[in-house]
């Protein structure tokens, strides 16, 4: 064999063991939370994992539950391939009621809850006392630009970028999620569930939920935030 031939082949040796690895590696889709977007995940890594989905986010239908909602958005997963589903905050409720019908390869949930029980107390008042019907869509969404740097002061490390997600979602899609997550009726988290949780999120506040790791003085935006520690977990299982 000449030089170039021996070349060529180590080529085509080299070429032919990148596109199966790259074939083998699952796809990661990733579900934001219900103030934000792609940009939550910016900080985050998915080491030789080259197949990432952003997971869209449409506009519920008027009294849409949890799990209809979820059910329309698991369109967007393509389940003939090998899939992970990582979600944050609303995102990691999608998922666990994804998870009734769909076999991922590993489900990872960050600042979220696997049930209602983990929710704090103000969404099991809403529920008995619905004060939320009264309040315009325009009014909801202005009242979350002004809370959201109040209730979690760590996203003022990523001001701009929290205020602009934010500022991106229609009054009557924030509206419709608050209600679905208010009526939420999930009793029983799913098994087999990563739950990464903060210890200073102050939307959903630990001292309700069990999660599998913990994040010392992570917040509710942890994953633009305090990315580091989650890197570290994400890496673990997605390297397995």
């Amino acid at each position: 064999m000449t030089i170039r031939g021996f070349i060529l082949t180590i080529l085509l040796c080299l070429c032919s063991f990148s596109i199966s690895f790259s074939q083998e590696q699952p796809t990661i889709y990733l579900f934001p939370g219900q103030g934000s977007d792609e940009r939550l995940f910016d900080s985050l890594k998915f080491e030789n994992h080259q197949k990432i989905v952003h997971i869209k986010y449409p506009i519920p239908k008027k009294g849409s539950s949890l799990p209809e909602y979820a059910k329309g958005i698991s369109e967007q997963i393509d389940t003939t391939q090998h899939f992970i589903l990582i979600g944050v905050s609303l995102g990691g409720m999608i998922i666990t009621e994804l998870k009734e019908y769909l076999n991922p390869e590993k489900s990872i949930i960050i600042s979220s809850a696997k049930s209602r029980s983990e929710l704090p107390s103000r969404y099991r008042f809403q529920k008995a006392i619905p004060l939320y019907k009264i309040v315009p869509p325009k009014l909801m969404l202005a009242g979350a630009k002004f809370l959201q740097p109040i209730v979690e002061p760590d996203r003022n490390t990523n001001k701009a970028t929290f205020k602009r997600m934010l500022a991106s979602k229609d009054p009557i899609y924030m509206k419709r999620t608050v209600e679905m997550i208010i009526k939420w009726e999930r009793e029983n988290p799913q098994e087999n569930i990563i739950h990464i949780h903060g210890t200073k999120d102050h939307t959903i506040p630990i001292r309700n939920v069990e999660p599998t790791h913990i994040i010392e003085d992570g917040s509710h935006m942890m994953t633009l935030t305090q990315s580091s520690p989650i890197n570290k977990i994400l890496s673990e299982y997605l390297n397995e």
